[in-house]
């Protein structure tokens, strides 16, 4: 029998849902090790509430990935039907997260903590979610302005949200749009590296008007005997991630240091990949680019005497493409 509704309470509103925040940060730890060595180490050189917090984060954007890609840690994709209904998932499960109702998922228990601690608004996170949504709905970019609106949402977007758990205020508007250009410049990255897993995925993120004037077709562009044509692309889109780095390394001038030095790190990290992509030419794909641990680590050196002592000028030109230009949403 049902319980008569005088006997039903309603769940206290509680950030975490009522989880210890402890044991979600633990699971959180957990999640940037397995899902991201660059990030993990990067995300250590934070002083101990920063990182916490990065943590947090990073396990919701993660595990939101993961719900709308079918797959574990950013592996294999699995199923792609029902991608619209596991968005659908996201939007609900985070939304009982910002409102501090449970979840029954530590991931999304975990964001409710980190935005209620930092004031993360549930316009921030609907941008992110925006991006699982294009790749939802099978959509590939015809522009590079469509591109980068794609680059905005799934990481631009947390880049905004990074510079929020690091303290920037609200009102610091350059250091928030320097923060995007760190999280575009990683996507493009991420985009260079996996053109050949993401077209076996039946993705393309290359804008299919690059892709025309190099005389490539989509779904063809990837193929062994059209790589040397593809790496032509190459340098205009690591171009672009070096642009996007100049800019984020100016904007770290403002940060305090040890955010300064992780963000720094980062910025090194993921650059070089971009450039391993580059250099090795139509042989880019043949297997995975990684950066090996004892290079991380020479970056992390030379990000902490960058932090210590350089002090960027203004680069020019400036990205042409801004969080302004990018952001679907105004006003947070």
């Amino acid at each position: 029998m049902l319980a008569p509704s005088r006997v039903l309470r309603e769940t206290p509103a509680r950030a975490g849902g009522g989880r210890d925040r402890d044991a979600l940060i633990w699971k959180a730890e957990d999640a940037i090790k397995e899902g991201s060595r660059s990030f993990s180490l990067a995300s250590k050189l934070f002083d101990r509430p920063t990182r916490e917090q990065v943590w947090l984060l990073y396990a919701w954007c993660r595990r939101c990935d993961d719900i709308a890609d079918d797959q574990h840690m950013g592996g294999t994709l699995g199923n792609a039907k029902n991608q619209e209904d596991r968005v659908q998932a996201i939007r609900v499960l985070t939304r009982r997260a910002l409102d501090g109702l449970p979840t029954a998922d530590p991931a999304f228990d975990g964001l409710g903590v980190v935005a209620a601690e930092c004031g993360i608004t549930r316009e921030m996170v609907d941008d992110v979610i925006g991006g699982f949504a294009l790749d939802a709905t099978g959509w590939q970019p015809r522009s590079e302005g469509d591109t980068m609106r794609y680059c905005y949402h799934v990481a631009g977007a947390v880049g905004v949200m990074m510079a929020r758990v690091m303290g920037v205020p609200g009102e610091d508007f350059d250091t928030y749009d320097r923060a995007c250009d760190l999280g575009l410049a990683f996507q493009l990255a991420n985009i260079a590296r996996d053109i050949v897993e993401d077209d076996a995925a039946g993705r393309c993120y290359l804008p299919q008007e690059w892709l025309a004037e190099a005389d490539l077709a989509p779904g063809q562009h990837a193929r062994p005997e059209n790589r040397f044509v593809l790496a032509s692309i190459m340098p205009r889109m690591i171009g672009m991630m070096d642009q996007h780095i100049a800019a984020a390394r100016y904007g770290a001038r403002k940060l305090k240091f040890r955010q300064r030095w992780a963000v720094l790190s980062a910025a090194r990290i993921y650059g070089a990949i971009g450039h391993k992509v580059l250099a090795r030419g139509q042989n880019a794909w043949d297997r995975r680019v990684v950066v090996s641990k004892p290079a991380k680590l020479g970056h992390v050196a030379a990000a902490f005497v960058e932090a210590l002592w350089n002090r960027p000028e203004r680069p020019e030109p400036m990205p042409r493409w801004t969080r302004d230009k990018l952001q679907p949403m105004k006003g947070w």
